[in-house]
């Protein structure tokens, strides 16, 4: 990797990225060349961004067409596939309405506004989340966040925004109440180390809402898509949120986000309440597109069989590695090695194995693999974590 990269790098942009030291070129299915031509395994996918991989023919082919036709129009006009990518998406994930945005925190921004819009029509003002999720870094979305480095220093937040303890249903029962707007969370954690809600907290939660009649935003950012093996992951509590926030594996590698929610509540959004100039860009949807039907037409069913053969094969090293190894947690493309130590150590070793991976949650090594992922290319991964692993025993 040249020292130049670096040196410009810290002279033009913010110091506020822990940069892994290599220097990328492009990528071709699941995995990522830097520019000596080192191969690496991608088990991070973007941060769960690329679902079909890299340079995925189909979504490429998608998006130079478009943009050899337009990038940008703005929402002043009709777009053939802004409707079509919503009419996929409401019918993979059985709502009736969809909001494009850029991002996961856009979106969840815009959920946080119906969720108000909605309450101040039935006197209802406050809002919880959990500890541990992660709904973006814009100020609505931190002020239903409590870890302090995305915090500090930057008070005072929204009012009438509260944090509970995740899966504490007494907790939970102290705090709704009939002033109780919405309740957001992420059914499996992301940032916060790959936890899913118990279904006994979900029980609860549910059992509150129709005691107090309050809204449920999903935070299916990073879970959804069908990174997780369906298309929402909450779809394996069978309870219907009433309002879904999307983006990062949904356009594929290009920004998108989306607000999912019913015919009823998109009205309480009248004309000229809420906008934004990118969201649902034709470039953004047509790619949008073609990771629906993927998901369609077999990608989902990989994601949920990959995920299978996956865990079984963690387990196995569980096994082997008991004395690194705590539990495996999550599922389809999405799961976590909890370990006994912080899992940057471990992140370190699979890089000198030429994989990439992630840590979270300080002892959490995260896996992102693209859906469109192997039983070969886990083989890879599970025999560059045996070798990383053994090294880090001596």
């Amino acid at each position: 990797m040249s020292t130049d990269i670096i040196s410009r790098e810290h002279e033009v942009l913010f110091q506020n990225y822990r940069r892994l030291p290599i220097e990328l070129d492009y990528g071709k299915g699941s995995y990522l060349y830097d520019t000596s031509g080192k191969k690496y395994l991608d088990f991070l996918s973007g941060i769960a961004v690329n679902a079909l991989g890299h340079s995925h023919p189909k979504l490429v082919d998608a998006v130079v067409k478009q943009a050899q036709k337009s990038m940008h129009v703005s929402n002043f006009f009709y777009q053939e596939s802004q409707v079509r990518l919503a009419e996929l998406i409401c019918e993979l994930g059985s709502y009736q309405r969809v909001f494009f945005s850029n991002s996961g925190a856009e979106s969840f921004e815009g959920a946080i506004k119906i969720a108000r819009l909605w309450g101040s029509k039935h006197n209802k003002t406050d809002i919880y989340a959990f500890h541990g999720g992660f709904h973006g870094r814009t100020y609505g979305s931190l002020s239903l966040m409590d870890k302090a480095i995305y915090r500090d220093g930057m008070g005072p937040f929204l009012p009438n925004m509260h944090v509970l303890p995740f899966n504490d249903i007494d907790a939970l029962h102290s705090a709704i109440n009939e002033h109780t707007c919405a309740v957001a969370l992420e059914f499996l954690q992301g940032e916060g180390g790959i936890i899913h809600a118990e279904p006994e907290f979900i029980n609860a939660l549910e059992s509150l809402k129709e005691q107090y009649n309050f809204l449920i935003i999903a935070d299916e950012v990073q879970a959804g898509a069908g990174r997780t093996g369906s298309f929402f992951y909450f779809d394996k509590y069978l309870i219907k949120p009433d309002i879904v926030v999307m983006a990062k594996g949904m356009g594929g590698g290009l920004p998108l986000g989306a607000i999912v929610t019913t015919d009823e509540l998109s009205k309480v959004i009248e004309k000229g309440m809420h906008g934004t100039t990118y969201g649902g860009n034709a470039l953004a949807c047509v790619a949008g597109i073609v990771v629906m039907e993927e998901l369609k037409n077999g990608v989902q069913h990989n994601a949920k069989e990959m995920g299978c053969y996956l865990k079984d094969a963690l387990h196995e090293v569980q096994k082997e590695f008991s004395d690194h190894i705590i539990e495996i947690r999550g599922c389809g493309c999405m799961q976590g090695i909890v370990l006994k130590y912080e899992a940057s150590a471990l992140v370190t070793e699979l890089l000198k194995q030429n994989i990439i991976t992630n840590a979270t949650a300080i002892n959490v090594l995260r896996l992102l693999p693209p859906l469109t992922i192997s039983k070969e290319e886990i083989d890879e991964f599970i025999n560059g974590l045996k070798i990383s692993l053994q090294s880090l025993k001596q």
